[in-house]
């Protein structure tokens, strides 16, 4: 089974973001409304989580191993990366959080030489 979990990681927003601060998607239904409402509490799910999460909760019926049965793209390429300004933090046990990426906390994470930092992947190559 393929996984999508980073520990004590943080995803900084893409460079090519359209915003400079984390926006909330309002179009319902997509994967972006989808996984901001499901991040809504900090730190309770992991990347794998929220992923099979947004699958189910968009109509797919896939149990987590089927769908865990191919590689899936991890979060770096989350719309919410890409797109709406927001940055992933992954804690030690691998569950994420929203950080806002004009926030004091998306600062202090990102200067943090224990944190790891991978970028969101870009929207255009």
């Amino acid at each position: 089974m393929h996984t999508t979990n980073y520990r004590d990681t943080l995803i900084t927003v893409s460079a090519d973001c359209p915003v400079s601060v984390g926006t909330i998607p309002e179009k319902p239904g997509t994967i972006a409304t989808v996984q901001h409402a499901l991040l809504a509490r900090p730190y309770a799910l992991t990347s794998d989580d929220l992923l099979h999460e947004t699958h189910r909760a968009r109509g797919g019926e896939k149990s987590r191993e089927e769908f865990f049965a191919k590689p899936q793209a991890c979060l770096r390429a989350s719309p919410l990366v890409k797109q709406f300004g927001w940055g992933l933090h992954h804690d030690g046990e691998g569950r994420v959080a929203l950080v806002d990426s004009q926030s004091d906390a998306y600062r202090r994470l990102f200067d943090d030489p224990l944190v790891k930092k991978t970028p969101g992947m870009r929207s255009k190559r």
